[in-house]
């Protein structure tokens, strides 16, 4: 007779768990950053009222259900219905995405890059098909700000990286580094700070958000330079595809609905960070400073080789077919969101968000869009 209670009471979890309307969503950043509270705390809390409670998200943060380089093959799996991708952890499974991460590194707008990225993934059939391959529907991107450097000592010209240990975040800024003879690191950004710390770093390529947004840099840094060194790119929301076809079409467009505000309201947290940011490192004594001409024209000179080296690099070292016409369409794509949000107020989600919304989000069919 136990056995058979236990047995009943086992199934009875089972069934439970199958007709469950929560859904597990995986974050590797802490609940504060950026890109976890308003994307995936907030969302998880809008998604929740907009279907009445119909579909829940359990949000996982700072890694606890599965880490970063692992997410993409928990959103595969089933293990997670709903993760957040940077593609570099993934080098093998997305290299045309990781191609498109590599040119932002010559972005001229924040902003417009996140939604030229965003609407890459929505409608190229090429990076579509690369993310279904790896069993998930991208449905919304993200943009860093601009990258500076953040430092131990001071860097304002070419010569002062020569030698210095950086971390990087991705190919161009590694070939950026050595173009400048310094030393490039790849360490996850959660080590960063010891790093800094400890002196096994001397500086970090990172968005000045960083400097007081969860990963505290102020605490251990001593300058920043604002030189504005591309951004990255990654993938906010990647749904499991099995869960996403599980929708009604009246669910996937709430889902799109909230992904587009939820992707405004984390570029407006990063546009107004950084000022926040940059402020504050200076009241803490922080030395920020501006690069030298020679620093600019460096860089500028840079970017310039790096858009034209691309293509033919991405084919022998990528192991894939010349992927000039999608990092063209990206390119013209940042064009026509610069001018799109050329006049938006960047510290009003509202504003921000009605303009993806308008130009983007309402144009995608709930009733195809993820299901093939």
């Amino acid at each position: 007779m136990r056995k058979l209670l236990l047995g009943t009471a086992a199934l009875t979890l089972l069934t439970s768990a199958a007709w469950s309307d929560t859904f597990q969503a995986t974050n590797w950043m802490a609940p504060a950053h950026i890109l976890n509270e308003f994307p995936y705390q907030q969302f998880s809390k809008d998604v929740a009222k907009a279907t009445d409670g119909a579909l829940q998200f359990e949000v996982y943060s700072s890694g606890a259900l599965v880490p970063a380089p692992t997410t993409m093959q928990a959103i595969s799996d089933g293990v997670a219905q709903l993760g957040i991708v940077y593609p570099p952890y993934t080098p093998s499974e997305l290299p045309l995405s990781n191609t498109v991460n590599d040119l932002a590194f010559v972005a001229k707008d924040d902003l417009a890059a996140a939604f030229a990225w965003t609407e890459l993934g929505l409608t190229n059939p090429k990076i579509k098909a690369e993310w279904s391959k790896n069993g998930g529907v991208f449905v919304g991107g993200y943009s860093t700000p601009f990258y500076n450097f953040i430092c131990m000592k001071e860097i304002v010209s070419p010569n002062d990286v020569a030698g210095k240990k950086v971390r990087v975040a991705g190919t161009a800024q590694t070939e950026w580094i050595q173009s400048l003879k310094g030393v490039p690191v790849s360490v996850p950004i959660a080590d960063v700070y010891s790093g800094l710390e400890r002196g096994s770093i001397d500086c970090t390529m990172s968005d000045a958000t960083n400097l007081d947004k969860g990963n505290k840099f102020w605490e251990v840094a001593k300058t920043v330079n604002t030189l504005p060194m591309g951004v990255v790119v990654g993938a906010t929301y990647v749904f499991n595809k099995d869960f996403w076809t599980g929708r009604t079409p009246e669910q996937r467009r709430i889902l799109l609905d909230e992904v587009a505000l939820g992707l405004a309201r984390s570029q407006v947290a990063y546009h107004v960070g950084v000022e926040a940011a940059l402020k504050g490192s200076a009241e803490r004594g922080l030395k920020v400073s501006e690069p030298t001409q020679e620093m600019k024209d460096t860089l500028s000179a840079f970017q310039a080789s790096v858009a034209k080296a691309l293509p033919a690099k991405a084919v022998a070292t990528r192991g894939i077919e010349d992927p000039t016409d999608v990092l063209n369409e990206f390119v013209t794509l940042e064009e026509k969101w610069r001018k799109l949000v050329a006049d938006v107020d960047r510290t009003n989600p509202d504003a921000v968000a009605a303009i993806l919304t308008t130009n983007l989000y309402d144009k995608i069919d709930p009733n195809t869009f993820g299901t093939d």
